[in-house]
């Protein structure tokens, strides 16, 4: 009976040494976990994003002209399949700057987004679906500023040469690419934004984050069409199914995308309602509206 007793002993013993091992290498393996309720309290002001010097944060793919365009006035026109039945079309177009994001079409979707783009930002994972469909993408608008980002290796191995091949084909395609500083900065900006270390933390900056850093480095003012605010997904009765692309009606559903990447703890995953946590403390340094839904 007692060497029963002193077996078993043994196995808890045994266990609770795995558990706290198993606690402590969580604690020290350098993986954060998503979510948290709210951004990191601030006992400073944000660093000042119109300071940060667009020249040097954004490389021209051919040649050497700087990024030095300004606007008093820009749109950023999301992707969202809020703006589907809106008839903002015209309304987007009579803006100063409108910045659209990756491969978001405007061919048979004018009457609610509009056709005017002045600059596009594209993700290193949208570069090829833009590319292939230069005459939407490229030479629709030859006005357009292509501004591409990504991880540096992954630019300027491969991306970058892809780019500048295209380009040689359409000469009036103006297109740069962050910088490697300027990526730097971007996840110094997260981390200071949120607590988090973006590496650590396994996120990804959304081209929603690139997008809306670059507005407020252009434009003295931004309206933001089609960005649901932070607590959007949470409320109740839960919102109706919206289609996370207007242009993917039979795409992902907007609040399962933004729930799921960001509660996952594995793999690296967008945290997409903390961006807007951010956007939403930016807004009255920068001047930003958002509508279709109106918030904050």
């Amino acid at each position: 009976m007692s060497g029963s007793t002193s077996q078993r002993a043994a196995v808890f013993v045994v266990l609770f040494a795995l558990l706290m091992l198993l606690i402590i290498y969580s604690s020290s393996n350098g993986t954060e976990v998503f979510p948290y309720g709210a951004l990191r309290g601030r006992a400073r002001r944000p660093p000042d994003l119109r300071r940060w010097g667009v020249s040097s944060g954004y490389l021209p793919v051919s040649g050497n002209k700087s990024l030095s365009a300004h606007c008093h006035q820009c749109v950023i026109v999301t992707s969202s399949s809020h703006l589907l039945g809106t008839r903002l079309g015209s309304e987007i177009d009579q803006a100063e700057c409108a910045i659209r994001m990756n491969d978001a079409p405007t061919t048979g979707y004018e009457v609610d987004v509009g056709n005017k783009t002045t600059f596009r930002v594209v993700a290193h994972s949208s570069v090829y679906r833009v590319l292939k469909r230069p005459q939407e993408f490229v030479n629709k608008t030859p006005e357009t500023v292509l501004i591409f980002w990504g991880l540096p290796a992954k630019m300027q191995k491969s991306l970058l040469k892809i780019i500048q091949r295209v380009g040689a084909s359409f000469p009036n395609m103006t297109a740069y690419v962050v910088s490697p500083r300027r990526m730097r900065q971007l996840d110094e900006l997260f981390r200071g934004e949120t607590g988090k270390d973006r590496e650590k933390s396994r996120s990804w900056l959304s081209t929603g984050w690139f997008t809306m850093v670059i507005a407020v480095e252009l434009c003295d003012t931004i309206h933001v069409y089609g960005m649901v605010p932070p607590n959007y997904c949470s409320r109740r009765p839960q919102p109706r199914r919206m289609a996370y692309h207007y242009y993917e009606p039979k795409g992902p559903d907007e609040c399962t995308t933004y729930i799921h990447n960001e509660r996952s703890r594995r793999g690296n995953h967008h945290r997409f309602i903390t961006e807007k946590r951010v956007f939403a403390s930016w807004a009255g340094l920068y001047n930003i509206t958002f509508s279709h839904p109106a918030w904050p």
